[in-house]
């Protein structure tokens, strides 16, 4: 059985794309790749088709992360259907997938930092109109909660394996 992780922003170019190859990084390191897969989207249509942020792509690279390749999308009605967890990056994200999320689905919609274990912020501020520390705290904020994020699959994971 797959667990699939869908991480979302607003533009699909900063946050939720580091947040993505974060996550597969550990997915891949703790050997799940065989059930879990994660993607990224944004709430608004503002980038689709481009690439990741410039500085977002810096910052990533720096920490050995690789987005160069990331095509934004925005999220789609079946994303709800298809993902076991939507993982919001801030409020604002979180309420405008609330309202798009079919009845029946909204349990799959969360913050992504209600996973984190050293930050106590609630969200991942969007970095895309300030300088490169905020590209810098974004990728810690998201290391972190990933982190939580594989705990969880993990446990999803070894529950399929044993049944």
């Amino acid at each position: 059985m797959m667990t699939k992780v869908l991480f979302v922003s607003m533009g699909n170019v900063c946050r939720s794309p580091s947040a993505q190859a974060v996550f597969q990084r550990m997915v891949d390191e703790a050997g799940l790749s065989d059930f879990v897969r994660a993607d990224s989207a944004g709430t608004h249509a503002f980038h689709i088709g481009e690439g990741a942020d410039a500085r977002a792509t810096a910052a990533a690279r720096k920490r050995g992360f690789d987005i160069s390749s990331h095509v934004a999308r925005q999220v789609r009605p079946e994303d709800f259907q298809e993902f076991d967890l939507i993982l919001a990056m801030d409020w604002d994200n979180l309420s405008t997938l609330q309202h798009q999320c079919p009845r029946g689905l909204q349990h799959k919609l969360m913050l992504l930092m209600r996973f984190a274990n050293e930050y106590e912020e609630a969200t991942v501020a969007d970095p895309y109109y300030g300088g490169p520390d905020g590209f810098n705290k974004a990728l810690d904020y998201v290391a972190d909660a990933c982190q939580g994020v594989l705990e969880l699959v993990r446990k999803r994971a070894t529950q399929y394996q044993a049944a």
